[in-house]
Parts: structure tokens; sequence; C-alpha cells
């Protein structure tokens, strides 16, 4: 079977082959609104199926999808749009714990499942200077809610996290190994002994 991953996501790519597959990328023209009522715990999933769905599959193929969405008080923290928006919500995240909800969605010819990772995140106290510094050196205008948890700010201002780091990253990999292995798809290279 050919794994294909609906993502332009370094951070998504990198994991996917750390985990050991081989796989190709594919893009997915799709409209990710999402009706105003879903709560933000909903909205990566129903954003995930949308994805999916949207993607015609030949029988030898498994399509991964995928979508992240961080939430503070429920209100929903989205890319950043400049370095003004970046800089109000991560002034806005110090010194809170907040939600990173990642869901995927395995697609195949005749079946489809959807999972989610909750993660809770809590920021130290950041001053202007440390804001502006990760913003201007790292540039965080492709990540929800202004950060990623590998870069600096991940490692000098992150408290506490309860729930999967690579989640946060942008991939619950150890859901999405778990997933693919029921359906018998494995890394590159597994021996597979067990029954």
């Amino acid at each position: 079977m050919k794994l294909l991953l609906a993502s332009q996501s370094p951070r998504r790519k990198e994991l996917l082959s750390q985990l050991g597959y081989q796989f190709e990328t594919v893009s997915i023209d799709v409209d990710e609104s999402y009706p105003a009522e879903l709560r933000p715990e909903n909205i990566a999933e129903y954003v995930s199926n949308k994805k999916a769905k949207a993607f015609k599959l030949s029988s030898d193929e498994i399509l991964l999808t995928s979508d992240t969405i961080v939430a503070l008080h429920q209100t929903i923290l989205l890319k950043p749009k400049n370095k003004e928006e970046a800089f109000a919500m991560l002034k806005n995240l110090s010194g809170k714990k907040h939600q990173v909800y990642t869901a995927f969605t395995i697609k195949t010819f005749d079946s489809e499942i959807s999972r989610s990772s909750k993660t809770d995140v809590e920021f130290s106290e950041m001053n202007d200077d440390e804001i502006l510094f990760y913003i201007n050196h790292y540039q965080p205008f492709d990540k929800a809610g202004s950060y990623g948890i590998q870069e600096w700010l991940g490692m000098a201002k992150i408290k506490n996290i309860s729930g999967s780091f690579y989640a946060v990253m942008g991939f619950p990999v150890d859901l999405v190994y778990e997933e693919l292995k029921k359906m018998d798809c494995f890394p590159d290279n597994f021996q597979k002994t067990f029954s």
C-alpha cells in the first residue's frame, strides 16, 4: 500500500519520516472553515475529516490528513498574519495554560477513521524582549498559536506539558502508528514477528 501524507508541514513530514515510514506528500485544496458552534476540541477532527473526504483514493493507497488547533479559554488561536499578531498571541499565552488539539484521519478506498489528541501546555511568564527575540529569530507565522514547541520558546518557556509533545508539534505519532499498524501498514524494513 502506498502511504500519502496530505500536508506540507515540515514538522509532520519530519515526524512521519522519523517513525520510519516512506510516503508521498499530496496537496488537498479544501476550505478549512468549520461551523461556528463547534467546540475547540472538535474542530481539528472536523477539518481533518473534511480534507480526507475531498481526496479521491485508489485501492492501493492510504491517505493521512491532520489538523491542529490551539485554544486559550475556548478562544481559537490561528496562525498569526504578522509580527504584531504573533506578539499579541504570545503575550496572551504568557504565564497561562492552554490546550492543543491535534486530530488525524486515515482513509483507505473503503474505510476511514479519525482520532484526536488533547495536550495541556503551560508557559511560564514571558517578557517582551523574549517574545520579540523568538518572533524575530524563528518567524512562527506558519504555526497555530504562534509557536513551535520544538523551538527556542518551547525549550526556554514551557513550564509544564500534560499529553503528547509530538501532538503539539503536529502529529500524535503514537496514535498514528497504532492505527496504521491495524491496517498492516508498517515502517519501511519493519520485521513483523508478532501475530
